[in-house]
């Protein structure tokens, strides 16, 4: 009997819409000459962080923050130096006060690690657990990752 065909779940980085460039430094790098794999989280918070925080894209309320609570990577190949980057971020899930990513890095149109993140809105006065207001999740629209549908959270 034939063993079933696995379905190809390789990330194609077109399917990630919020995407930026980097360098991979020479610090990067571990004693076996390829990037650590601690820098990774590295990559991936860049990502998250500049789609969150810069103040065009609104995310970031007054009194309000992001906090990471999960940080899931899986690597899938070498990285070395010299070398470019593209990082690519798309929203797969939405909570109550919660945002879930896919996040993946590229080098010369391969995927080398991807990962799935969890960003909890936070009350800065508090430091409790904030909702995500209507207008927040309006906001995360074109970040939602191609080819799948993201769930409204109810408001």
């Amino acid at each position: 009997m034939n063993a079933p065909s696995r379905l190809d779940t390789t990330p194609r980085l077109e399917d990630y819409p919020f995407r930026l460039s980097d360098n991979v430094r020479f610090g990067d790098l571990d004693p076996n000459q390829h990037v650590n794999n601690a820098v990774y989280a590295t990559y991936f918070e860049t990502g998250r962080v500049t789609l969150m925080k810069l103040p065009e894209y609104g995310l970031t309320p007054p009194g309000l923050a992001w906090i990471m609570v999960r940080l899931d990577i899986h690597f899938r190949a070498e990285l070395h130096w010299p070398n470019t980057i593209e990082l690519g971020l798309g929203v797969v899930k939405l909570g109550r006060t919660s945002v879930t990513f896919e996040q993946v890095v590229f080098s010369q149109g391969k995927c080398i690690a991807s990962a799935m993140s969890v960003g909890v809105m936070l009350d800065e006065a508090t430091r409790r657990p904030a909702p995500l207001s209507a207008e927040i999740v309006e906001k995360l629209r074109p970040w939602h990752k191609r080819g799948i549908e993201v769930a409204t959270p109810n408001i």
